[in-house]
Order: structure tokens, then sequence, then C-alpha cells
């Protein structure tokens, strides 16, 4: 399955994210608590990837991996970085192989960077 790197991520303010998951915003902060969601403040407001989120729902990998980021000291800035950019050893952006199930993969990508 080939899977196309994404060049312009769109982005989602936290009302974008209320619309649609269809959750209350206060749902949506506890995602982000939990860290099932993470955003950037870099521009303002918390904005978080689309990419993120798949049929409005966050990638079911992404806590684990968020947490295993955050665990090998990245910022919520650098490790959306790293998920978003191209992993070399991995052939794609790290977030496009945990939508396609290759959390194991991801993973273990992630850990060797602490």
């Amino acid at each position: 399955m080939s899977v196309e790197i994404p060049t312009e991520t769109e982005w989602l303010s936290l009302p974008e994210l209320v619309e649609l998951t269809g959750e209350p915003l206060g749902r949506v902060r506890r995602l982000l608590d939990e860290r099932q969601l993470v955003a950037s403040r870099r521009h303002g407001a918390p904005r978080v990837p689309a990419i993120f989120l798949v049929d409005g729902v966050p990638v079911g990998s992404l806590r684990g991996t968020v947490i295993v980021l955050q665990d090998a000291g990245f910022s919520d800035d650098e490790l959306i970085d790293w998920l978003l950019a191209p992993e070399e050893s991995i052939g794609t952006a790290p977030i496009l192989a945990l939508r396609a199930g290759r959390k194991s993969e991801v993973r273990r990508v992630a850990q060797s960077l602490a």
C-alpha cells in the first residue's frame, strides 16, 4: 500500500475539533490532557494536525507513541514535527505508518531516539 507523505498539514483549532469529533469542548480538552491528541501552540491557540484523526477519532496508537517520545525528552512541538516528517528508517512519516497499523515499528524507532 503506497501512502503519500503530507506536504501541507491541515491544522485544527479546538472549536474545529469539537465540530469534527462531535464531542463537547471539555471532552476535546480531555483528549489533549490524556495525550490521545497533541497540540501545538506555535501560532497562538492550540492546534492539532488533522492527520492525527481518522473519521473524527484520534489514531488509536498515537497516545502510546506520544508517551514514548515524551519519555525521550521531546516537547509537544518536537514530537509533532517528528510524527509529520519523513523518517528514513520507516520509509514514510511516522504518523502515516501509525495510520497504516505499523505501531511496533514506529515505537521501536521512537524508543531509539531516547
